[in-house]
C-alpha cells in the first residue's frame, strides 16, 4: 500500500513544486502573460472557457479512441496476414516501415484533400500514426514461435487455422498488449496533429485546433490550458489501456498455466 501511495504522492508534490517555481518566476522576472501566463491565469481559463474545452476534448479523445480501435484491429489483421506467408511478409512489411517513417505533416494535406475537413479525416492521421507499432509487435509475437510447439501440431496434423488460433495467436497476445500501450499514446498525437490540417470544421474543433489558433492569436494562457488537457488525455487513454492490458495479461497468464 505504501509503494502505490509514494507513487501517487511523490509526483504529485513535485507537481506542486514546479507550480510554485513557475508562477515565482512568472512573478519575479515580471514576464509579460502572452509569452509565459501565470499558473492563476490557465486556472483562470479552466473556469472561463469550460465548456469549449471541454467540447474540443471530447472532440480529440473521440477521434483518437476511435482510431486506436481501428489501429489494433487493423494492426491484428495484417499482422496475422503477415504471419501466414513469409512471401507476403517481406514483400509487405517495408511498406509497413514507410508507413512510419513517413512525415505525416506532408501527407495531412492530401487526407484533408481525399477525406475533407472533420472527424474523418483526424481520425485517418491517428491510424496512420498508431498502427505501426500493431503490426510490428503483433507480427513478432506470431512468427517468434518456439520450434517444439510447432513440431507438436504438425505432430497432431494441425490445419493452418488451429496453428493460427491455438498456437500464434495465444503467443503473441503479450507483444500485442506492448504494441497497443505504445499505440496510445501515438493515437493522441496523431489526433492533436490532425486537428492541426482538419479541425477547423464547423461540427469539429478539438485541442489541436485550439493549439493552433490561440498560439497564432498569442492567447497563450488558453494555449498551455489545451497543451495540459492533451497531455492528460494521453495519460488517461495509456492508463486505460494498461488496465485492461493487465486483465487480459491476466487472464493469458491463467489460461496459459491451466493448459
Amino acid at each position: 500500500m505504501n509503494t502505490k501511495i509514494n507513487r501517487i504522492l511523490w509526483p504529485a508534490i513535485l507537481f506542486i513544486v514546479l507550480v510554485a517555481l513557475w508562477a515565482l518566476a512568472v512573478r519575479f522576472f515580471d514576464v509579460k502573460a502572452y509569452i509565459l501566463p501565470s499558473p492563476s491565469d490557465v486556472l483562470d481559463v479552466f473556469v472561463t472557457e469550460s465548456q469549449t474545452l471541454k467540447s474540443a476534448t471530447l472532440a480529440t479523445a473521440a477521434a483518437a479512441g476511435l482510431g486506436f480501435l481501428i489501429s489494433v484491429i487493423a494492426g491484428v489483421s495484417i499482422a496475422i496476414l503477415f504471419s501466414q506467408s513469409a512471401l507476403i511478409r517481406m514483400s509487405c512489411y517495408p511498406y509497413a516501415i514507410f508507413l512510419q517513417t513517413m512525415p505525416i505533416v506532408a501527407v495531412a494535406p492530401l487526407i484533408v484533400l481525399w477525406f475533407g475537413f472533420g472527424f474523418q479525416s483526424v481520425t485517418t492521421v491517428v491510424v496512420i500514426i498508431s498502427l505501426f507499432p500493431i503490426i510490428t509487435n503483433a507480427t513478432t509475437g506470431m512468427t517468434s514461435l518456439e520450434q517444439g510447439h510447432v513440431e507438436l501440431f504438425e505432430l497432431y496434423n494441425a490445419s493452418r487455422w488451429q496453428l493460427l488460433f491455438n498456437l500464434r495467436l495465444p503467443n503473441a497476445v503479450p507483444h500485442i498488449v506492448t504494441g497497443a500501450r505504445i499505440s496510445s499514446g501515438l493515437a493522441v498525437v496523431g489526433a492533436i496533429v490532425g486537428e492541426f490540417f482538419a479541425g477547423a470544421s464547423d461540427k469539429l474543433k478539438g485541442l489541436g485546433y485550439y493549439v493552433q489558433s490561440t498560439g497564432l492569436l498569442l492567447k497563450t494562457d488558453m494555449l498551455f490550458a489545451c497543451i495540459f488537457l492533451s497531455a492528460a488525455l494521453g495519460v488517461v487513454l495509456f492508463l486505460l489501456v494498461s488496465l485492461i492490458s493487465r486483465g487480459v495479461l491476466r487472464k493469458w497468464t491463467f489460461d496459459l498455466n491451466n493448459n
